[in-house]
């Protein structure tokens, strides 16, 4: 992987659409995109693609 694409990775866990599933075969999901994955939905969308996920939003601050 290139520099330039390697600081544009998502993080998953870091974004509002990311969710764990029930599903063992498929234990990751994106609701923005409303699909499930064994790999990180980042990934995923970047494999099919070819561009870094585009819907990435932050979590808001911890709840109390």
């Amino acid at each position: 992987m290139s520099e330039s694409s390697e600081n544009k990775r998502v993080d998953c866990l870091k974004c509002r659409h990311f969710y764990v599933t029930w599903d063992p075969a498929f234990p990751k999901g994106c609701k923005a995109f409303g699909f499930k994955t064994q790999l990180m939905p980042s990934l995923t969308v970047f494999s099919s693609s070819g561009k870094p996920c585009m819907t990435f939003e932050p979590k808001e601050g911890k709840r109390s």
